[in-house]
């Protein structure tokens, strides 16, 4: 994107802010610090016992620790994402395969080792409980938002997800980054687009930013702090400290420790999905009405 046309859309970001009363700042500070997490490796013994032999269809898991979930029953496949620490899974084929379980995890499907999970409820299992509506809809929204590209001071991307077309690109460092493409988002627009706050802001396929993570960080009849100890899925954590912030959507697993969450990254990692820590500078913060 031209440098004018980026300028162009702070502006309108800008005006928005100003009519709530507020300064600008930058929306995000680049990429974030926080490192992803790597699985336990499945390949020595574990401290639990486990779970071994055939399972029942439908029955519910917890993960003892961090555990890969893998493309295949064994440490030689792709790993797909890391199961936090104390997330439930849902088993989908009753035999295990060299120890590995075939399981669904927050929408996926892989296979994780036997060795990291205990038994929570047999045969027909839920796997963590139903979400509200809303909810439910804003954790569908950061789904869909994997894959597009960083695009600073923006908001906007496809429900059906990113294509080659589609994906855009961001280079540079931002904010004094450059961006290709019609679709992407940056942390602040991403999380406004998830939550569809305001409400002239629910249409995640017209560009948007009225908030940036100075305005996320603070107090707003929209939304309202919560203890990082209760969060529940499609909160968010954020920071803002000497201008630099970032703001994720929160999925699953410890509000303090190693938590799955939906984020646009910055301009190097793109809007992504994976396990990560959050410093003690974040604090979780809870839409109204949820």
């Amino acid at each position: 994107m031209k440098t004018n046309a980026r300028r162009m859309s702070l502006s309108m970001a800008a005006a928005a802010a100003v009519a709530l009363g507020m300064s600008i700042l930058p929306a995000c500070s680049g990429d974030d610090s926080s490192e992803d997490l790597i699985g336990a490796n499945e390949d020595i013994g574990s401290t639990s016992e486990g779970v071994a032999g055939t399972i029942a269809v439908g029955t519910t898991l917890k993960s003892t620790t961090n555990v890969n979930l893998r493309t295949g029953p064994g440490t030689s496949y792709k790993i797909l994402h890391v199961v936090p620490s104390g997330a439930k899974v849902t088993v989908e084929a009753k035999d295990p395969k060299n120890g590995f379980y075939k399981i669904k995890h927050d929408g996926t499907v892989g296979w994780s080792s036997g060795k990291y999970y205990t038994t929570v409820s047999s045969g027909g299992g839920g796997g963590g409980g139903s979400l509200s509506a809303a909810r439910q809809e804003a954790i569908n929204r950061g789904k869909s938002m994997k894959g597009f590209s960083y695009w600073w001071g923006h908001g906007r991307w496809r429900p059906e997800g990113p294509t080659a077309s589609t994906k855009g690109s961001c280079s540079g460092s931002c904010p004094s980054c450059s961006h290709s493409g019609s679709y992407g988002a940056d942390c602040s627009g991403f999380v406004a687009k998830a939550w569809s706050i305001p409400s002239s802001n629910a249409d995640i396929t017209k560009d948007g930013h009225p908030y940036g993570t100075i305005h996320f960080v603070g107090s707003s009849s929209n939304w309202s702090t919560v203890s990082r100890g209760s969060v529940k899925p499609a909160d968010a954590l954020v920071y803002n400290t000497n201008g630099a912030g970032h703001i994720i959507l929160y999925s699953g697993g410890d509000g303090w420790g190693s938590m799955y969450a939906y984020e646009c990254k910055g301009c190097s990692a793109g809007c992504v999905y994976g396990l990560r820590t959050a410093s003690s500078s974040y604090k979780a913060i809870r839409r109204a009405g949820w």
